[in-house]
């Protein structure tokens, strides 16, 4: 019987994979990198042609998909609210339909919805969209992973990434933010528990300093204009373009050891150092290594993360504890 050889420029070739809220930002990313290793996409969200989410933004679910077409890859969109139950449980039917197979979620829905509200203190947060925002940022990844899950179990095989941000347990601009962010990263550790004995693996990712299509506009720059955005803010320079965080989703589906990862919390940058990969201009950047760098600049920063570098101490030593 023959060996079936993998192409390395494009590892995932044959395989199909959903990207919840690929409208924007690091689900677009993703999307293109999957279809960029050789998956069939499936672009997902709400913002189609004619009927835009509320977002208020110009980006599109068909639009992803025919940026992966014109660069040689294969995809299609299909217009989903994944705080819909029915509508996301038909969405996976219709996968298995016509594909027969789901071997990656990525799910960045909501990433950027603007009911988290901005960075602010507890006491000044404002509440009135909070129920919104826990139901589309988090309920909705719940949903998503329900009836994924329910379909790569029985093929046991498949890889859940839940897209979130900071590469620590906390993450957040505010209170609500933080919940979301951080429960997302315990949706994965959770659902990588339940999955394992199916041989389903489930991560949380995160990308850097994100130069998502509404950072460009907020900076006044584009694509390929995006370094004079450090003249504003010279951690601009550090930034990472959607594609990186999306070459790092696809590095973990490429990696037949990835049930190893299971649970684990994973930053594009240490992603990047593991398996060689590139941002889209053919530079690597460290959003960590940069972290490292200025956060002695700021001494009240430093300092709650070292309470958090101690409080993870104390968890770690009670589970061991249980354990041994």
């Amino acid at each position: 019987m023959a060996v079936r050889k993998t192409d390395p420029a494009r590892p995932l070739a044959g395989q199909v994979a959903v990207v919840a809220g690929a409208t924007r930002g690091a689900g677009r990313g993703i999307a293109r990198a999957l279809g960029e290793a050789g998956a069939f996409v499936y672009c997902t969200g709400r913002s189609v042609r004619g009927e835009p989410s509320s977002y208020n933004r110009p980006e599109t679910i068909e639009e992803t998909a025919e940026i992966i077409q014109s660069a040689g890859g294969s995809a299609t969109a299909v217009r989903v609210d994944h705080t819909i139950e029915a509508d996301v449980r038909a969405m996976f039917d219709r996968v298995f339909q016509e594909r027969g197979r789901l071997d990656v979620l990525g799910d960045s829905v909501a990433g950027e919805d603007p009911a988290l509200g901005p960075w602010t203190a507890v006491w000044n947060t404002g509440l009135e969209q909070a129920d919104t925002a826990l139901r589309q940022a988090l309920l909705s990844h719940v949903i998503t992973a329900k009836h994924a899950s329910a379909h790569m179990r029985k093929q046991r095989h498949g890889l859940i990434v839940q897209v979130t941000e900071g590469d620590m347990l906390f993450g957040g601009g505010n209170v609500v933010a933080d919940l979301v962010k951080s429960g997302l990263k315990g949706l994965a550790a959770r659902l990588a528990e339940e999955l394992r004995p199916h041989r389903v693996a489930a991560v949380a990712v995160t990308p850097g300093y994100l130069r998502s299509e509404s950072m460009l506009q907020h900076f006044g720059v584009t694509p390929a204009t995006w370094r004079d955005g450090g003249k504003k803010d010279p951690n601009f320079l550090a930034s990472e373009s959607p594609l990186f965080v999306g070459r790092a989703v696809a590095a973990l589906a490429a990696d037949r050891h990835v049930l190893q990862r299971s649970g684990d919390l994973i930053s594009s940058w240490e992603a990047a150092r593991t398996y060689g990969f590139t941002d889209e201009g053919g530079e690597r950047p460290d959003w960590g290594l940069h972290w490292r760098k200025i956060l002695p600049s700021m001494p009240g920063m430093k300092a709650g993360q070292q309470r958090h570098a101690e409080w993870l101490d104390r968890i770690s030593a009670r589970a061991k504890a249980y354990v041994n």
